[in-house]
């Protein structure tokens, strides 16, 4: 399978969601719209599609005009029953293309947060085996409502934190693509920012979580993943293709 991960950053975003494509077999190319450079094949090819996270706003199309193609596109795999998979950003834009509102949070979510899974999941493709409540790994300030007609599958003290979208879509709120390495990275670069600050950034107190957290979150974007990728190889041999 080829699966097209969409990038909202500089560096690879994919984290442990890359070990799920090994063990499917599958080849996971990352892209920009941002780039401003064509994608590695045309985007019909691909099997399945991640989105993932960004500094930005879905609502930011002023200051990033790259944004409304990629809402636009990703309105079309969904229309065209893509596999889909957006996580944070991603969800959100997920959300935005399908008419729903996405707004700022009533408080931000940064770092480690519980997250309980709603009884809709008890027969949903990708979380039916996941644990009630979960430690989630977070960086959101603005959230999505839930699309009309998608299924409510997990939410926090603050936001709805996943949905899906028909069988084969999903948005996520929380990163359960991470790695211990990804988090480190983040935080230290939001460090790094001059005069920078971050709502509900607590350096100290990621760093100090993490290593209790991390891996079971792994074990949880492992599961969410390979699952998502065994609905893309269902979807491709449905097709034919």
């Amino acid at each position: 399978m080829d699966i097209l991960a969409l990038t909202h950053e500089q560096g690879p975003q994919t984290g442990v969601f890359a070990d799920s494509a090994d063990e499917h077999g599958a080849t996971i190319e990352e892209w920009s719209f941002a780039w401003g450079t064509p994608p590695p094949r045309p985007l019909d090819e691909y099997d399945a599609v991640f989105v993932f996270g960004g500094v930005m706003n879905t609502n930011e199309e002023q200051y990033h005009p790259w944004l409304r193609e990629e809402t636009m596109v990703i309105q079309r795999f969904l229309d065209q029953g893509v596999p889909l998979l957006g996580v944070c950003l991603g969800g959100q834009l997920v959300a935005k293309a399908a008419h729903a509102n996405v707004t700022r949070a009533p408080e931000s979510e940064v770092g480690w947060h519980p997250v309980e899974l709603l009884p809709e999941t008890a027969d949903d493709p990708l979380f039916s085996r996941l644990p009630s409540r979960m430690m989630a790994y977070q960086w959101h300030h603005f959230s999505f409502d839930l699309p009309g007609g998608a299924v409510p599958l997990a939410q926090s003290d603050v936001c709805l934190q996943a949905f899906r979208l028909g069988e084969r879509a999903w948005g996520l709120q929380f990163h359960c693509e991470v790695s211990a390495e990804m988090v480190e990275l983040w935080t230290a670069a939001c460090e790094a920012l001059p005069d920078h600050e971050e709502p509900g950034f607590d350096p100290a107190r990621v760093r100090a979580e993490t290593p209790r957290h991390i891996d079971a979150w792994n074990e949880v974007g492992r599961e969410i993943s390979s699952r998502f990728l065994g609905v893309a190889a269902q979807a491709k041999s449905v097709s034919g293709v």
